[in-house]
């Protein structure tokens, strides 16, 4: 929602384990109970880290509104603070979309039984992230219906829906096909149509966001293109073997895993010091030496999201590898800490019930934003602001603590439920 509220008081900024679980409309949580009940936590805590991540952007996007955040950032008016806030969050939908790709092939590749078709499950669950989309998510902005914003879990729907058209793919060709799209598709930033033209509304379904509909009583806009996260998901179904736990597939063991994940990690951090390094391919802002070291690394890594560059995906992917083996080795039960396993704990408490927080910290914060309008007045123009970033994560820091408890609660009822629509949250 960063660029997109920033510009028309509006916007958003969307998993695994060996039973996946996600905001995707918790399609992935659907997708993990029928995977077994073994489980890779460090994917757990992953998902409850850029959960919190999440968290931390919106309200930035609440309470530091009157401070906007183009994309790519304009650095000549942002903190470091500003910058390094909105550059985490940037992990946040590769992760999601990534994980539900890599979901779909655990739900298809049971621990036990036969394979099966995950095609039925990715459309019934596609479909169902595009209604909340539309009915639940989309009015928890701003309180009120004048815009329909097509955002991240719009785009995992959508991503999913593609994934079930390819589901019979031979997975090669899935990723030739992931690798194209995601390697190939900044070829296409030049290409741009106005609203009159013939292909304008598909394209800016694809690739270029804007509004659909710009006039009248509902606007929509698309925030999220689709095209490249299609390619994401594709990726993470075709990395779904790394965390096989079925007996008669070649399991990796963890040691191996990790190896492959570190590898994945290195490549992906590696062809980014390349590309971005020389400025020769996968961002469409080329980076500029600063007065200082700060400055330059600022530059380095303001990175295009909308749609998500090359670059982009390249730093956030490879970042996510390296945390599900940091996860794995020190922060699992039995891991090198006490301490650092019951933040791992922490962690996947959050990352079990994605949606429900995804709904809760979202209703919460219109909650808190319109109270503090009420009583303090806007301060910032329209707005109500506090002053500076350190407000922003002390918020955040309440929150996170005045959530688990509700967030533990209702995983623990969701364990136990037999209702099939708790399953989805």
């Amino acid at each position: 929602m960063s660029s997109n509220i920033s510009n028309n008081s509006s916007n958003i900024s969307s998993s695994i384990n060996t039973r996946p679980e996600l905001p995707s409309g918790s399609a992935e949580q659907e997708l993990s109970r029928s995977i077994g009940r073994s489980r890779i936590n460090s994917i757990d805590m992953m998902r409850g880290l850029v959960m919190l991540i999440m968290l931390l952007d919106h309200v930035r996007e609440r309470f530091f509104l009157h401070m906007q955040v183009s994309d790519p950032m304009d650095l000549s008016s942002t903190s470091w603070g500003l910058f390094l806030s909105r550059f985490a969050a940037h992990f946040c939908a590769p992760v999601f979309v990534f994980l539900t790709g890599v979901s779909a092939w655990l739900y298809a590749n049971r621990s036990h039984g036969l394979p099966r078709s995950a095609r039925a499950f990715l459309i019934k669950r596609g479909l169902f992230l595009i209604a909340l989309e539309i009915l639940v998510i989309n009015i928890s902005w701003m309180g009120n219906y004048h815009t329909l914003w097509l955002q991240v879990i719009w785009v995992i729907g959508l991503s999913m829906l593609t994934l079930a058209a390819l589901i019979n793919l031979p997975r090669s060709w899935m990723a030739v096909l992931g690798f194209a799209i995601v390697f190939g598709h900044n070829l296409l930033t030049p290409i741009h149509f106005q609203p009159n033209d013939w292909a304008y509304g598909l394209w800016t379904l694809l690739h270029d966001r804007g509004y659909l509909i710009s006039e009248g009583v509902l606007k929509i806009k698309v925030s999220y293109p689709v095209l490249p996260w299609m390619g994401v998901i594709l990726l993470g179904y075709v990395a779904g073997p790394i965390f096989s736990q079925k007996p008669n597939t070649n399991p990796l063991e963890a040691s191996l895993r990790q190896q492959t994940l570190l590898k994945l990690g290195t490549s992906c951090w590696v062809l980014f010091a390349l590309l971005r390094g020389f400025n020769i391919y996968g961002e469409t802002l080329p980076w500029q030496a600063g007065a200082h070291l700060g400055e330059t690394l600022m530059s380095v890594l303001n990175l295009t999201k909308y749609p998500p560059s090359l670059s982009f995906l390249l730093v956030t992917l490879g970042g996510m590898f390296f945390c599900l083996v940091v996860f794995e080795r020190h922060f699992s039960s039995g891991g090198s800490s006490e301490r650092l396993a019951r933040v791992g704990h922490g962690l996947s408490v959050f990352g079990s019930v994605p949606m429900f927080f995804y709904i809760l910290h979202l209703y919460v914060l219109l909650l808190l934003y319109s109270l503090a309008k009420f009583i303090f007045g806007a301060n910032h123009g329209e707005y109500f602001g506090v002053s500076n970033m350190g407000w922003i994560w002390f918020i955040a820091g309440v929150l996170v603590i005045a959530l688990y408890y509700p967030v533990k609660r209702f995983s623990e009822y969701k364990k136990h439920s037999t209702q099939a629509w708790i399953k989805y949250l």
